[in-house]
């Protein structure tokens, strides 16, 4: 049974939750993620809790899109070299979180490498605990980056990601199935050891979208929006039964997004596109339905009830 079902839709409907991350990076993103959850163009975000530009987007989504889905976006990597973060955690030190300046790593391997699990624990539940201070209540969980995953080294920390989802009733983004990128093939390692945590997260009740996907987030040589627009459309023909999440990065090219951001150009592209006609008419003919994080959360209260 796949996660539609589970949530009471027939085993061949498609939906779809377009998840803007990110939230709270820059002002730049704040006021875009805000204007498409407005517009019901994408229907949950999820926050960067360590992130100075925090404070703002909490402002503007409690005045603007108070009902709206919002998540955690965990971080643990800071990757522009012009702006940087570093952990929310007080309690205990952060030391192997930590590169020069304080600042969390550029990079996922560094993380994966240096990280202890224990303080890996600390700062996501600080993380999550900052947003719930500041009168958030948050609908899901992902993670910046894929910090998380294990994708570089193999050791990845879900099992403390499901502690804090079951401990807070929060889904996770974790596709159920894998699905091949660019006509490459998956690492059977890696097949083994997604379906083990699949298992894992159904054990302690933590509800999981079926299929993640999304535009590749770089701005590639010779990038232009209608070739965006053409992979987008494809991705959408080709969404198979089930709840896909769909990892969007939307935003302006404000002159404070270019003074740090290493591909400003491609996320102007990801709000073109979801503000597209042309999608719109996709989703209506693929008869693929708009949905948010909301919804997975309420299943997941119901499975604990």
């Amino acid at each position: 049974m796949n996660t539609a079902q589970r949530l009471g839709y027939g085993k061949e409907q498609k939906l779809l939750i377009v998840n803007a991350d990110d939230f709270g990076l820059c002002r730049s993103v704040n006021e875009t993620v805000v204007e498409l959850l407005k517009e019901g163009a994408i229907r949950s975000t999820t926050i960067m809790m360590c992130s100075a530009w925090s404070d703002d987007a909490i402002a503007r989504f409690r005045i603007s899109v108070p009902h709206a889905g919002i998540g955690i976006h965990w971080t643990l990597t800071s990757e522009w070299p012009a702006f940087k973060w570093g952990p929310v955690c007080r309690s205990r030190p952060t030391s192997t979180l930590t590169a020069a300046g304080g600042w969390f790593p550029e990079t996922v391997a560094e993380i994966e490498r240096t990280a202890d699990p224990e303080e890996v624990r600390c700062e996501l539940i600080a993380q999550t605990d900052a947003a719930i201070r500041s009168g958030l209540s948050p609908t899901h969980a992902d993670n910046h980056m894929g910090s998380l995953y294990g994708f570089y080294t193999g050791k990845d920390l879900l099992p403390i990601v499901f502690d804090i989802c079951a401990k807070y009733g929060l889904p996770f983004r974790l596709p159920r199935r894998l699905l091949p990128v660019g006509g490459r093939s998956i690492p059977s390692e890696l097949l083994e050891r997604a379906k083990l945590r699949v298992r894992q997260a159904d054990d302690r009740g933590i509800v999981l979208p079926d299929y993640v996907l999304g535009p590749e987030y770089r701005m590639r040589d010779g990038d232009r929006y209608e070739a965006v627009k053409s992979e987008g459309i494809g991705l959408l023909r080709s969404l198979l039964p089930g709840v896909t999440e769909w990892i969007a990065h939307p935003a302006r090219a404000t002159a404070e997004l270019r003074s740090f951001h290493g591909h400003p150009d491609k996320r102007e592209m990801e709000l073109a596109f979801w503000r597209d006609v042309d999608v719109r008419t996709v989703l209506a003919e693929e008869s693929i339905e708009l949905i948010g994080w909301r919804e997975l959360q309420l299943l997941q209260a119901s499975l604990s009830a």
